[in-house]
């Protein structure tokens, strides 16, 4: 069983709880508890290969900016998660996109832009263009998310444990790619090797620690990927 550790960044009160708890539990959270540190496992099944996620929610105040390096250390995925009512919490993920790539000393890290919220329609300030032009400069995906509808939850954590397994395979047969961004402009971002995929939810598991501390295909035919969550 391959094993997957996903870190979730971003500023405070951006919904990165309420799209990790929607994703893992199928729950959606409506109090806002500011999170110093969630450790949430989630198993998959993409291609008849059982994959456990352990998806790592951190805190987003400033304070513990310490911690959020361990956890980048380890992770082998990303998501930088923004609000669409909030343009600064969109400027903080370029500070913390930075501090990632600095981290893993790799520019080609599997990360996928969450631009959450998106429901709320009356009071939004960014406009899905923002994310998309944001994710083309990164050369990253983009999905506009809703925790509250459960819009694309499954798909930001799907296509970010895809880009793992590119990268892993791309290492394995010794070749080179990158994280291509194509988003249409509704919000329903897929990279350019985004294939289709059928969800069945069947488990997953919060642990609350609260604590301080298949080969690449030629491109002229993709391979569509099978994907359960269980």
């Amino acid at each position: 069983m391959r094993e997957y550790k996903i870190v979730v960044l971003g500023s405070g009160g951006v919904g990165k709880s309420c799209l990790t708890v929607q994703f893992v539990q199928g729950i959606y959270v409506e109090t806002y508890d500011p999170t110093i540190e969630d450790s949430y496992r989630k198993q998959i099944e993409i291609d008849d290969k059982v994959i456990d996620l352990e998806i790592l929610d951190t805190a987003g105040v400033q304070q513990f900016t310490a911690m959020r390096e361990l956890y980048i250390k380890s992770g082998k995925g990303f998501l930088l998660v923004y609000s669409v009512d909030d343009p600064n919490s969109l400027k903080e993920l370029e500070r913390i996109r930075e501090q990632v790539l600095r981290i893993k000393d790799n520019s080609n890290m599997p990360i996928v832009l969450v631009g959450n919220k998106s429901d709320l329609v009356e009071t939004r300030k960014l406009t899905p263009q923002d994310g998309i032009e944001k994710a083309a400069n990164w050369n990253c995906s983009f999905y506009e998310t809703s925790a509250l509808n459960k819009s694309n939850v499954d798909n930001v954590f799907v296509n970010v444990v895809e880009q793992i397994i590119r990268r892993e395979e791309t290492k394995t047969n010794g070749t080179s790619t990158g994280n291509q961004a194509s988003v249409p402009p509704n919000g329903q971002g897929k990279t350019s090797n985004d294939t289709s995929k059928s969800f069945n939810t069947i488990s997953g598991v919060h642990k609350d620690t609260k604590t301080d501390s298949a080969n690449k295909k030629s491109p002229k035919k993709k391979k569509k990927r099978r994907c359960t969550i269980l």
